[in-house]
């Protein structure tokens, strides 16, 4: 196959068989405190070699079921992202469409939840808790049910032996499901896309024909002051929107490698100058940036709803904002479609190779599914990334209804709102159809724009929090209480410097020295294996 050569060829170069590289993180990635543990400690004591259902008579049916020829049932549930409220009579035809699809091609049958995303974290990991899920949609950056909260509460089925050989394993090069492994082993199926990690700022495009302004010209967050204060006069309510975001760990990560992928532990990172972990609370960045945000607050450029969390993922499709981020991708025209009008954007960063950008959207079959659904999970995925029909239908909708096909074989999504999910969060960018904005050599520029990233001092390094589990988690409290006002405009900037004093000896109060601590021992041992 062309595409899995060129991989091949682009993978090679910036990583070898232990180097864990990968995709960003998607768009308004918002990590959440858990709500419950219960999910992760129902699936604590769970082995993902002899995982079993809730019950016997679940077993016996689902091996029946194989046995007998008949197709094999999974319960698929996936987060929201376009449409806030999922419509479930549409998730229901689309659930109708794609069983009556596959029936004839795999031995499967899918039950599919479409969840909110706003709400996705509490109640996927309720579900999850309740044996409800056999194929779960997850990220790195996904609070409570993440990819690093699924593998250390043993609640995702190992998967290394059941892919080689599947069309699952053999639709993208080798160099992705080495990026995504855990200790060696296969735990989550990536999606294809962009699995480097780097951020734009963005505009509304109104805007920036309206003030002329030439956003090529910004170079740093202070440069975008005068456009600020612009939208300020235009009225807008959020003159920068940071999508209920804590973005130190987004804006400076040419400085630092957040190898957590999570920002409520940013306090700690890869200083990439020193290839040594610090205490990035600590250094001149971190107070540069909250005393920066700190008077944009005090300018009324962000606004409360920021620091109380109660802007929605569906803010940027409506005309109360002017600037805000985009993760980088291949093709940034996807924006226009998934914000309902024209945006323009201008790199903030470059682009990074790093260990959790490849799970920046992927799947993980749930440990208690039985092997023949984990089977069936394989099975249904393998075709979702090989098939176009499938996986435009999985990711638009109904034809006629949800999208149409334009002159050119493009997708063209309908304003119903009723069902709407993005190629990033769906299947491969190989095979899901570019939209009617997007270029027909879509396919290539991903593996172009994959293959032309920086490689990052940590890539390959992954933190086990085990050791100072409770002190971790104390010390993500405390970020939510100190860091997120903080990096959210929420602390005036004559007050920043006293708060981040206050927020370290928070931390210290919480256990931090014991994380700190065992973030550079674990570092220093890895760096030295090499």
């Amino acid at each position: 196959m062309k595409i899995k050569k060129l991989l091949a060829l682009v993978l090679a170069g910036a990583m070898t068989a232990t180097m864990l590289v990968g995709c960003g993180g998607g768009d308004a990635a918002t990590t959440t405190e858990p709500a419950a543990d219960t999910a992760t400690d129902a699936a604590a004591d769970t082995s993902t070699d002899d995982a079993a259902p809730a019950d016997d008579a679940a077993a016996d049916t689902a091996t029946d079921a194989a046995a007998s020829g008949d197709a094999v049932t999974i319960n698929l549930t996936r987060a929201s992202f376009n449409v806030a409220t999922p419509d479930s009579a549409q998730v229901q035809k689309v659930q109708d469409a794609i069983n009556d699809y596959i029936k004839d091609k795999i031995n499967v049958q899918i039950v599919l939840t479409d969840i909110g995303s706003g709400e996705y974290a509490d109640k996927a990991n309720l579900a999850l808790a309740n044996n409800e899920i056999n194929l779960l949609w997850t990220a790195s950056w996904q609070g409570t049910v993440g990819t690093n909260d699924l593998y250390a509460n043993n609640a995702a089925y190992d998967i290394t032996d059941l892919l080689p050989g599947t069309p699952l394993y053999e639709s993208m090069d080798e160099g992705q499901w080495e990026a995504t492994k855990y200790d060696g082993r296969n735990y989550f199926v990536p999606v294809y896309k962009d699995n480097v990690e780097g951020y734009d700022f963005m505009a509304r495009k109104d805007l920036v024909d309206k003030y002329g302004w030439d956003l090529s010209s910004v170079k740093t967050l202070k440069d975008l002051e005068p456009m600020l204060e612009d939208c300020k006069s235009e009225g807008l309510k959020y003159p920068y929107l940071s999508q209920k975001t804590a973005m130190f760990y987004r804006w400076y990560i040419d400085k630092f490698d957040f190898f957590t992928a999570d920002s409520t532990s940013n306090w700690v990172a890869v200083d990439r100058d020193t290839d040594s972990v610090v205490e990035t609370i600590l250094t001149d960045e971190y107070k540069e940036f909250c005393t920066l945000m700190g008077e944009w607050g005090e300018k009324g450029y962000i606004s409360e709803d920021e620091v109380t969390k109660t802007t929605t993922d569906t803010t940027t499709q409506t005309q109360d904002w002017g600037i805000s981020w985009w993760t980088d991708i291949p093709v940034n025209d996807e924006a226009n479609s998934r914000y309902g009008q024209d945006v323009v954007m201008t790199p903030a960063t470059q682009r990074w190779a790093h260990s959790t950008s490849a799970l920046g959207s992927c799947y993980a079959i749930t440990a208690n599914s039985t092997p023949e659904q984990a089977q069936a999970c394989i099975d249904f995925l393998g075709l979702l990334y090989t098939d176009s029909k499938l996986a435009d239908i999985y990711t638009f909708g109904i034809e006629g209804e949800d999208f149409n096909y334009d002159a050119n074989g493009h997708v063209e999504q309908t304003d119903a709102g009723k069902y709407n999910h993005s190629m990033w969060e769906s299947a491969s960018a190989t095979i899901v159809t570019p939209l009617y904005n997007e270029p027909d050599n879509k396919a290539d520029l991903y593996i172009d724009f994959n293959g032309g990233a920086n490689v990052s001092c940590a890539a390959g390094f992954r933190f086990n929090k085990e050791p100072v589990a409770a002190q971790f988690s104390a010390c993500q409290a405390v970020f939510e209480e100190y860091g997120f006002p903080l990096e959210n405009g929420g602390i005036p900037a004559a007050d920043v410097e006293s708060t981040i004093d206050a927020y370290y000896a928070a931390l210290n109060e919480a256990g931090f020295q014991d994380v700190y601590n065992e973030f550079v021992s674990q570092y220093d041992a890895w760096k030295a294996s090499k």
